[in-house]
C-alpha cells in the first residue's frame, strides 16, 4: 500500500490533477449547453465521476452511477455525451437490460462476454452503460422469483468488477477432449485396417469465443478454432496452475444504471392528466423524489441484497419545467430555420404566438421530450418546405425573411413574403381538443370545479395547485390539490367538504333537478375518505379497524354494516357544510367561474392574490405540530 502511495506522489501529480479536473468543468459546461433542464443532474454526476477521471489509480471497485427517471429526460444522452466528451468513444459499452435488444448468441447474454468484446481493458478504466434497467426484474409484483437466463454476471461486477472464469465451461472442454481421445484409441484399436478419417475435436465458434473469454487470450478467433487437441490441454493446464490470474478484474469501470422506475412516480402521475397538467406543476411534484422513493420502487423489482449492490449513488431526474419545454422549443424551430437557411437561402422567423400553440399542442409532461420532438418535425417540417417553394416561386432570393405566423382559425400557418402571403394546414389537434365549445357545458364545468376550488381555498388556506376546465384528457375538469404526509381529522373532514363541492355548487346555481352525472367519481373518492375515516383512522365512535378480509389469520373486526350508517351521517354533515359555504361566498364562487368560462383556467398564484393567500411549497403536514407540542410542554 506505501509503495503504491509513493507513486502517485511524484512530480507532475499536481499538474495531471489541475489538468483533469478542469477538463471535468470544461466539460459539464459544455454539456449543460446541450442538454436543457438538468443542469443539477450534470453537477451531481459529474461531482460522482470525479475521483474515477482524475485519478483512477485509487480506484478499486467500480464507481456506480445510477440514473432514473421519465421516459425522455436524456439519461441515455448524458451517458453518450460523457464517454465522447471525456474521450472513452473506444472504451464505452452500453447493454440494454431487456435481454433481447445486443443479439441473440450467448456470448451475447453475459456482461463479461460483452466486455471481453469491446475496446475496455483488464484493469483499465471504461465505462459501462446498463440501460432500461428496470426491464431486469428478478422478482415479479408478488415478490416471486423471476427466471432470468441473461446478464446473471451483472451482480458480481457491481459487487466488486472482478468477474470469476466460467470454470464449468471449462470443465466441459476437458470432458469433450477426453471423450474424444477415448473414441479415436477405441476406433483405432477396433480397426487397424479403417481407411475411415478418425474424428478430430475442434473447437466451434462460440466455444472458441468462450474459450478465448475465459482464458484471456490474444490471438485471433479462427486461430484459436484451428488449435490442436494437446495446444488447447496445454492452454488450459497453464491456466489452472495461475489461479491468481483467474479473475477477470474490472474493478476500474464507471458503471451507470440507467432506467425508468415507473412505480417511483406512479403515486405522482395519478394526481395530473397525462396531456393536460402544466409542466411547472408536475417538475415541482417529481423533484420531491427522494432515494426513500427509488428504494421503494426497486424493492417492487430487484431482491434487497441487488439493491444493496447498487449502491446508494442515485440521481432522480425531475420532469421538465415550462422554461425547459421553452427552451426546447425555441432550439428545435432554429435548427428548421437554419437547415431551410442552410440549403435555400431563405431566412424564416416563427412567431412566439406559433411557439406558445406547439407547447399547448406537442408538451406532455409525464413522457419527457419525445412526443414533443416528433410533434414539432409534423407541425413544421411540411409546411417550411412547401413555403420555401411557394417563395421561391414568388421570386425570392437568398437572405430574404419570411415571417411564419399563427392564422385565426388556428389550423393553419401563414407565411409572408412581401406584401404576398400563402397557407399551409397544420394539425393543433390537442389545443381544439381542450377547448369547450358547447356553451352549456362550458358553464357546467366551471360552476362545478369552481365549486372544489373555493373550498379548497376556504378550508386549506391556499390554492389548488392546478383548476381547469380546458382537458383533453377526458369530458370534464380538474382540481389538483397539494398532497399531505399526514392527515389530521380535521383535514379528513375538510377533504370530504371539498370533494363534495361540484355537486353542492351544481345544486346552488342550477337548482337540485339539474344537478348532472359529472360528480359521481367525487362521490367514489368522498365516500372512501369517509370509509377509512370510520373504519381505518378511528376518527369515529369506533376504535377498532373494520375491514373486509380473506385472510383468517388478519385481526380485524369484519363487522362492516354497523358503521355503513355513520359513513352515510357524516357525507350528509359534509355536504350541508359545502352547501352553506358556497351560499355565504356566493361572489367568490361567480368570480372564479367567470375566470373559467372565459380562460378555461384560473392560475393558481392569480387566485391566490385574489384571496389573499400565501402559495407554499408542498408542506408535510398542515397542524402546527411543533408549537402544541411546546405549549403542552410548558403546563409540566
Amino acid at each position: 500500500m506505501k509503495n503504491d502511495i509513493a507513486s502517485l506522489v511524484q512530480p507532475g501529480l499536481h499538474a495531471h490533477i489541475a489538468q483533469r479536473s478542469a477538463h471535468l468543468t470544461q466539460v459539464a459546461s459544455e454539456l449543460k449547453a446541450e442538454l436543457f433542464g438538468i443542469d443539477a443532474v450534470i453537477d451531481r454526476v459529474m461531482d460522482s465521476l470525479r475521483a474515477w477521471y482524475v485519478l483512477p489509480e485509487i480506484i478499486n471497485r467500480p464507481v456506480i452511477v445510477c440514473l432514473w427517471g421519465l421516459t425522455g429526460t436524456g439519461k441515455t444522452q448524458l451517458t453518450r455525451c460523457i464517454a465522447q466528451k471525456l474521450g472513452f468513444y473506444d472504451r464505452f459499452v452500453e447493454v440494454q437490460m431487456d435481454g433481447f435488444s445486443n443479439g441473440s448468441g450467448y456470448y451475447a447474454s453475459s456482461i463479461s462476454g460483452m466486455l471481453a468484446d469491446s475496446g475496455i481493458e483488464e484493469g483499465c478504466a471504461g465505462i459501462l452503460v446498463l440501460d432500461e434497467f428496470q426491464r431486469f426484474r428478478t422478482i415479479n409484483s408478488k415478490g416471486e422469483d423471476v427466471k432470468v437466463e441473461r446478464y446473471q454476471d451483472v451482480w458480481a461486477l457491481l459487487s466488486d468488477g472482478r468477474l470469476a472464469p466460467a470454470l464449468s465451461f471449462m470443465s466441459s472442454i476437458e470432458s469433450s477432449l477426453a471423450n474424444s481421445q477415448y473414441d479415436l484409441e477405441r476406433e483405432t484399436s477396433d480397426d487397424k485396417d479403417s481407411k475411415k478419417t478418425p474424428y478430430k475435436f475442434k473447437l466451434s465458434p462460440y466455444e472458441a469465443r468462450e474459450f478465448k473469454q475465459s482464458l484471456k487470450l490474444k490471438e485471433p478467433l479462427l486461430d484459436i478454432m484451428g488449435w490442436s487437441p494437446d495446444e488447447i490441454q496445454t492452454r488450459l493446464h497453464a491456466f489452472r496452475q495461475q489461479p491468481n490470474a483467474w479473475e477477470t478484474d474490472y474493478s476500474k469501470l464507471l458503471v451507470f444504471v440507467s432506467g425508468n422506475l415507473d412505480e417511483m412516480y406512479d403515486e405522482t402521475a395519478k394526481r395530473v392528466e397525462d396531456c393536460d397538467t402544466d409542466a411547472d406543476i408536475f417538475h415541482a411534484l417529481t423533484q420531491k423524489l427522494s432515494i426513500i422513493d427509488v428504494k421503494k420502487a426497486l424493492g417492487e423489482r430487484f431482491k434487497p441484497e441487488q439493491i444493496a449492490r447498487l449502491g446508494n449513488n442515485h440521481v432522480i431526474y425531475p420532469s421538465f419545467s415550462r422554461t425547459t419545454y421553452q427552451k426546447l422549443i425555441d432550439n428545435m424551430c432554429a435548427r428548421y430555420v437554419q437547415d431551410i437557411a442552410r440549403t435555400s437561402g431563405l431566412c424564416f422567423e416563427i412567431d412566439e404566438a406559433v411557439k406558445a400553440e406547439i407547447y399547448a399542442n406537442a408538451v406532455f409532461p409525464a413522457q419527457g421530450t419525445r412526443p414533443l420532438f416528433s410533434s414539432i418535425h409534423n407541425i413544421l417540417s411540411a409546411p417550411l418546405v412547401n413555403a420555401t417553394l411557394w417563395a421561391i416561386e414568388q421570386g425570392a432570393t437568398p437572405l430574404d425573411v419570411l415571417r411564419v405566423t399563427l392564422a385565426d382559425d388556428r389550423k393553419h400557418l401563414c407565411v409572408a413574403f412581401g406584401l404576398q402571403q400563402s397557407r399551409y394546414p397544420v394539425n393543433f389537434e390537442l389545443n381544439r381538443l381542450k377547448q369547450r365549445a358547447n356553451r352549456d357545458f362550458r358553464a357546467l364545468l366551471a360552476v362545478h370545479e369552481a365549486g372544489h376550488g373555493l373550498l379548497y381555498c376556504l378550508l386549506f388556506k391556499q390554492p389548488p395547485q392546478e383548476l381547469k376546465i380546458n382537458v383533453a384528457s377526458f369530458d370534464g375538469g380538474y382540481n389538483s390539490y397539494m398532497s399531505l404526509r399526514s392527515y389530521s381529522r380535521q383535514n379528513c373532514l375538510d377533504m370530504i367538504c371539498v370533494g363534495l363541492g361540484g355537486r353542492a355548487a351544481e345544486a346552488l346555481v342550477f337548482g337540485q333537478n339539474a344537478c348532472t352525472t359529472g360528480a359521481e367519481s367525487d362521490y367514489k373518492r368522498a365516500t372512501a375518505i369517509a370509509a377509512q375515516f370510520v373504519r381505518h383512522y378511528g376518527f369515529a365512535s369506533r376504535l377498532s379497524r373494520t375491514d373486509v378480509t380473506h385472510d383468517t389469520e388478519e385481526n380485524l373486526n369484519t363487522d362492516i354494516a354497523p358503521t355503513n350508517t355513520a359513513i352515510e351521517t357524516l357525507l350528509a354533515e359534509q355536504y350541508t357544510r359545502a352547501s352553506k359555504l358556497l351560499d355565504q361566498h356566493r361572489s367568490e364562487l361567480v368570480v372564479i367561474t367567470q375566470e373559467l368560462v372565459e380562460h378555461g383556467e384560473m392560475a393558481k398564484q392569480k387566485l391566490a392574490d385574489w384571496l389573499g393567500l400565501t402559495v407554499a411549497t408542498e408542506p408535510s403536514v398542515l397542524e402546527p405540530y411543533a408549537d402544541k407540542l411546546a405549549a403542552f410542554a410548558a403546563t409540566e
